[in-house]
């Protein structure tokens, strides 16, 4: 039984999925030698713990006051400017959504420095006005 002839672009995308299977393959070798104290805890736990950190910052926020909540978006720069974008209308809005709202995203969007700087003031207006303030 004498064979098809293979079309040129049949040929082509075999090629390229071969070279993407073996880009594949590179980047997971590569990963896997990566040394175990480098990649082992630190950024396995990073990344598993950024997604969890987002949705518990976001439930933290969602419980505070209106009063804690807006100082505490209020000296987060990136979050104050999504909600100033609206003008004051923006911040009626908040105020009657700010418990339902998905706040998720807009804390998926800011930097480690700035989460853990959230983190800490929602831990402070938790905790409330100390003795010396």
């Amino acid at each position: 039984m004498p064979s098809a002839p293979i079309s040129p672009r049949l040929r082509q995308t075999s090629k390229l999925a071969a070279f993407v299977a073996g880009l594949m393959a590179f980047v997971w070798a590569a990963g896997a030698e990566t040394p175990a104290g480098a990649q082992g805890g630190g950024s396995e736990a990073a990344a598993a713990a950024g997604s969890i950190d987002n949705e518990q910052l976001e439930k933290a926020l969602q419980a505070l006051s209106w009063g804690q909540f807006k100082s505490v978006v209020s000296a987060i720069p990136k979050l104050k400017a999504d909600v100033d974008a609206y003008g004051p209308l923006g911040w009626q809005y908040v105020q009657a959504n700010y418990r339902t709202y998905q706040w998720r995203k807009n804390i998926r969007k800011l930097h480690e420095p700035e989460k853990r700087r959230l983190a800490e003031l929602i831990q402070e207006a938790r905790e409330g006005p100390g003795p010396s303030r």
